[in-house]
């Protein structure tokens, strides 16, 4: 492994990195859980990307592998079985939009009102988020409404009823809305939203959807979001660091996008 100091080769780095993405995204490193202990894998040569699962992953502590590559799951598992190790694996489609500009305006109910995130909202995502419901989902969320651009709809109690936030990967989501409310095109019109304030951002309007997960997937699709090539997968290891008692029963719904 090369370890860049040069200034001008970290530039080139970053402007490398940047016309790749979505495929090259963060890697955040914590001791203490998988939420924010990630490792983004990108790779041209699998049997690179093999000796670095089996060198610089810390197989002792909890983490998610996050990447688009064929053959990654393959490897992880692999490497995984030589160490012992028990791995989750969730599959998702990637779905980018190519020019969110040309997205057509969306009336809003006006019944609702439109807003960022804010933290006082944290425990709302984290009962509704898959990965949610103990205090480290909750710490990570709260990043994410902090330092990244979401959208939602408050009703007359100032309560969210539809949320999109976008995650350390540049992604749209986690995403949800509340059970009583779904099916009034709510999260079409954050979706629009949020894809064309990532486009002015200069990011790529992208976001995840688990492959069991039709409906958004549909959602996107009538939005012009194009279906990528390759799965994205979340593979997960010692998940079970994770498990604290949840803050209330979770309700059922969709998985994020």
């Amino acid at each position: 492994m090369l370890i860049l100091s040069c200034s001008s080769k970290l530039r080139l780095l970053e402007g490398t990195l940047r016309r790749g993405l979505p495929e090259t995204l963060l890697v955040a490193s914590d001791d203490s859980d998988f939420c924010t202990n990630t490792y983004a894998v990108h790779y041209r040569d699998l049997g690179a990307c093999r000796a670095l699962l089996g060198s610089a992953v810390n197989w002792d502590q909890a983490f998610r592998i996050h990447g688009f590559r064929d053959g990654l799951y393959e490897a992880s598992r692999d490497i995984a079985e030589t160490k012992g190790a028990k791995l989750d694996v969730l599959r998702y489609f990637t779905y980018l939009h190519s020019d969110p500009s040309s997205l057509p305006e969306i009336r809003l109910d006006p019944a609702l009102r439109l807003s960022p995130l804010d933290v006082s909202h944290v425990d709302l995502l984290n009962e509704t988020w898959l990965f949610g419901g103990n205090e480290r989902s909750r710490k990570y969320l709260a990043s994410l409404i902090r330092h990244f651009p979401s959208a939602c709809l408050l009703d007359a109690t100032g309560r969210p009823v539809s949320w999109t936030a976008s995650d350390a990967f540049g992604a749209m989501g986690p995403a949800y809305t509340l059970p009583q409310h779904r099916r009034c095109g709510y999260s079409m019109v954050l979706t629009n939203l949020m894809a064309k304030q990532l486009h002015a951002l200069g990011f790529p309007s992208y976001g995840n959807v688990r492959v069991e997960n039709f409906e958004p997937q549909k959602m996107l699709e009538r939005q012009g979001f194009q279906r990528q090539p390759n799965l994205c997968y979340f593979i997960l290891h010692n998940t079970a660091l994770n498990t604290d008692p949840t803050l209330t029963p979770r309700p059922a719904g969709e998985s994020p996008a």
